[in-house]
């Protein structure tokens, strides 16, 4: 892929972990990328990691759960690239792990606003600009999660979100047809990134024990994200599970 046929990407979270594997591969393979987050400083050591692709990724600073910093994000990168090609809906976090009704209001709607708000905002911004751009179209990516199918102990704020982004990946699926939008779903288990290094410690199982847990390399992520990316549009990975061979899923529900 060449200067001349670069496609273009946002994706938010890029500051680290999967978010920043993704882009690094996206990058590689020549496309030019927006990194999105909420900390220059980490955007900025993803694009200087990318060497000589650097000239092809922008560090934006955005919260994704702010509507008016999505709007500045999208715009940004118009003006920047002059289309939109992939939108990877990466941006997520947690709440502690406390049992459900002690979980704090103002811990449900950070994860709330941040992980399906936030989604929500990135897609429907991506919508206005793939619908109105020459060629049309693109493709939406989101990160879903294993807790996207069964939730873990103590999470009911980041599982309940992760089942929502499944309803909008399939109404996205939807509604982008009439516009040559296609969406699609990648639900991720133990990649081993800064957010999965206590599963080496243990971390709780359903039955209230604690048990170390399997991690992969998160390079298998932005592996399976670079070959749902690549195809055309005509074709989509509807939903993926990647994950780590032995972590303890298959069994947990």
């Amino acid at each position: 892929m060449d200067s001349a046929t670069a496609k273009v990407a946002i994706v938010t979270g890029a500051g680290s972990g999967i978010g920043r594997a993704v882009s690094l591969a996206l990058l590689a393979d020549g496309w030019s990328v927006a990194l999105a987050g909420r900390r220059i400083e980490r955007l900025e050591e993803t694009r200087a990691l990318a060497g000589d692709a650097a000239g092809r990724a922008l560090a934006h600073a955005a919260d994704v759960a702010d509507p008016e910093a999505v709007t500045g994000l999208f715009d940004t990168a118009k003006a920047r690239f002059g289309r939109l090609d992939l939108l990877f809906n990466n941006a997520g976090t947690g709440a502690p792990p406390v049992p459900l009704e002690e979980l704090s209001f103002d811990h449900w709607k950070r994860v709330v606003d941040i992980n399906l708000t936030g989604a929500f905002l990135c897609t429907q911004a991506a919508f206005r600009l793939m619908k109105d751009q020459d060629p049309k179209g693109g493709r939406i990516i989101n990160n879903g999660s294993i807790s996207a199918h069964v939730p873990r102990p103590r999470s009911v704020a980041y599982t309940a979100t992760k089942h929502a982004i499944t309803g909008l990946t399939r109404s996205t699926s939807l509604d982008g047809r009439a516009y040559g939008i296609a969406c699609g779903q990648i639900d991720i288990g133990n990649a081993a990134t800064e957010m999965t290094q206590r599963m080496s410690g243990g971390v709780m199982q359903a039955d209230g024990s604690i048990a170390a847990e399997p991690t992969m390399d998160v390079a298998a992520v932005a592996e399976a994200v670079r070959y749902m990316a690549g195809l055309p549009l005509d074709a989509n990975v509807q939903f993926m599970t990647v994950m780590a061979t032995d972590m303890p899923f298959i069994g947990r529900g």
